[in-house]
């Protein structure tokens, strides 16, 4: 017999998953591996949804893969909403590789950090989102299935044919993820567009603005959320801006998590992860302007004062409360009546319905992923209802929350809409998922270049003999220099691990630690007058009468660890991300980043 060749425990394992994905029913039994170092590897699996056409499955990379058991007793895949992006080629990978070693970072003026809409998303292009053919009661489920992916095709055909890979943004190819968001838009009869307000035109296409507020008639709120994220001024200039370029709107601020600007922060937490517990939801900043944005839209075809005593309760709640834990609160609450809509966006609907059915009006949240949704409804709600996470795609369908017997929300999956975006301000908007960047490096240097991220980290250059001189930084060099800074190293030759050292600074800048925030056009020249704005001075009266009271919360704090998170083998020294607060912010921002560090009192040993 011929000698037998060594076999390792890993080839074994790998085996073992092969031999159940073939159980399980698909064409080859390679099993999706996510490797924490070069991101995940591209599946041939079985093209279990119908988003994928001919055209463009070889230029897809299909992300977050969920555990499989099987198919259900319904035929449902747990992998059906994955997030679907275009794939960036070897070579540009590469490149980029190259130039975030060699080129020089230069800091950017402050004209350059100012977004205009028109620029993003030029309205009135092929940079649409797509829409639900029409329809009969006469088709079947299968024919309705087929004629919207063949419409989905033509969609993506025309974007692809108008615009190169590389001006394009990343954006969903999943349509099951789209047709969440046809049912949400079919069911509500008010539409609340949600986004982050450090860079919020980066997540309002003015597509959807124009379908929902004229094809549909319904009327759109614009939620700023984590307003306590950005400098009072700057949330007001935004307000405004929107006011003036989209007159339908109605614009309210948002945030979970209040905080009063006038208490100090301790520098040294600003690497601390902080875990809320107690009454944290309760004291969420804008339930009541969202409620009487509802009021008028609504007109007074909707009894709302149970929602108003709502808040009511919350309130006194929140003041009077002891925080003694979630399980308390759990017991203390009201009950929820949460119903999981799945298939149920598969199912033909009726072109037109009825308004404010039964005398409940739907609410309906749409917007990016980690603008936090999920967040606004806990806030709603008074306390966790619906699970949240840092991850792009963590909700995977919509699902409906009755807030009072007339108040029913409904939470839809993170869509990302055609854009001209670069895709490393995506990265640090939390659009793309950090465990599964490829290339983390250009990202980190676009974010050095718009905020000084070498002195706020008081890194060290990994050239400089003398720490007193200059040197010239590039992209490499600060995650370099953080990784010697942090202590991470590779495991076989422990050199300094870049990688994981990128992702570590990435997810400062996702949570709001490192503060990116952008402007409207126009801003620099009229900052001194947004901050003599008499809305500014309200809204840190607000937020200084919302914040939270010292023994009201518990804070558990966490040393932070930055490597990346994914399923199945992973570096588990990477955050948790499962039940993670979506955006729980640690430190506040300044109104220059330069003027006042808020990493000025951390020692060299600290961070």
């Amino acid at each position: 017999m011929p000698r037998k060749k060594p076999f390792s425990v890993k080839q074994k394992k790998k085996q073992l998953q092969d031999k159940r994905e073939r159980k399980r029913g698909l064409q080859d039994g390679l099993r999706s591996s996510s490797n924490s170092r070069s991101g995940s590897r591209e599946r041939r699996e079985e093209q279990t949804d119908t988003s994928d056409g001919e055209s463009v499955t070889h230029h897809i990379r299909r992300l977050n893969q969920q555990p499989s058991q099987g198919l259900g007793p319904r035929g449902y895949d747990p992998n059906r909403y994955r997030l679907h992006f275009e794939r960036d080629s070897r070579e540009e990978v590469e490149r980029r590789k190259k130039a975030a070693r060699e080129q020089v970072l230069q800091p950017v003026s402050a004209e350059l950090l100012e977004l205009d809409i028109g620029e993003v998303y030029q309205p009135g292009s092929v940079l649409d989102f797509p829409r639900r053919p029409p329809w009969s009661y006469e088709m079947s489920k299968e024919q309705l299935m087929s004629q919207e992916e063949r419409s989905f095709q033509e969609y993506l055909a025309k974007i692809h044919g108008a615009y190169t890979s590389e001006k394009l943004s990343y954006f969903e190819h999943n349509l099951e993820t789209w047709r969440q968001l046809w049912r949400v838009l079919e069911m509500s009869d008010i539409v609340l567009l949600i986004t982050d307000i450090r860079h919020p035109v980066v997540n309002f296409p003015p597509a959807l603005y124009e379908y929902v507020t004229g094809e549909l008639g319904l009327a759109l709120v614009l939620v700023l959320n984590k307003v306590d994220l950005a400098p009072p001024a700057l949330v007001v200039a935004w307000k405004h801006y929107f006011h003036q370029h989209y007159p339908q709107l109605h614009i309210v601020l948002f945030t979970s998590f209040p905080r009063d600007p006038q208490t100090p922060q301790d520098p040294s937490s600003v690497l601390k992860k902080s875990r809320r517990r107690g009454r944290g939801w309760t004291r969420a900043l804008g339930p009541e302007q969202l409620l009487r944005a509802c009021e008028a839209i609504t007109a007074g075809k909707v009894d709302l004062n149970s929602w108003r005593e709502k808040i009511a309760r919350d309130v006194a709640g929140a003041t009077w409360g002891n925080g003694s834990g979630e399980e308390e609160e759990e017991e203390d609450g009201p009950a929820v009546l949460v119903e999981q809509q799945t298939d149920s966006a598969m199912e033909p609907t009726g072109p037109t319905r009825e308004r404010y059915k039964d005398g409940v009006v739907t609410i309906g949240c749409v917007g990016f992923p980690n603008v936090g949704k999920s967040s606004l409804i806990n806030g709603l709600v008074g306390r966790k209802v619906v699970s949240v996470s840092r991850t792009p795609g963590h909700t995977r369908y919509f699902q409906t929350y009755f807030l009072t017997p007339s108040v029913k929300l409904c939470d839809c999956p993170g869509l990302i809409f055609p854009s001209l975006l670069p895709r490393q301000l995506q990265v640090l908007a939390g659009i793309y998922p950090i465990a599964q960047i490829q290339e983390p490096y250009t990202a980190v240097g676009y974010l050095a270049s718009r905020i000084p991220v070498q002195v706020l980290l008081h890194l060290r250059h990994p050239e400089a003999k003398d720490p007193s001189a200059e040197h010239p930084w590039c992209a490499w060099d600060i995650c370099e220099a953080w990784a010697e800074k942090r202590g991470y190293k590779t495991a076989k030759a422990a050199r300094n691990d870049v990688y994981r050292a990128a992702n570590s600074l990435l997810r400062l800048a996702l949570d709001g630690r490192l503060s990116l925030c952008f402007h409207p056009p126009g801003y620099s020249e009229q900052k001194g007058t947004w901050e003599s704005h008499p809305e500014t001075t309200e809204l840190v009266v607000l937020q200084g009468r919302v914040g939270p009271a010292g023994d009201e919360e518990e804070e558990e704090e966490e040393e932070l660890s930055s490597s990346c998170e994914e399923e199945g083998e992973e570096d588990r020294d990477a955050d948790e991300e499962g039940e993670g607060d979506e955006d729980t912010p640690t430190s506040a921002p300044g109104s220059s980043l330069a003027a006042r560090n808020p990493y000025a009192l951390l020692g060299e040993d600290e961070c």
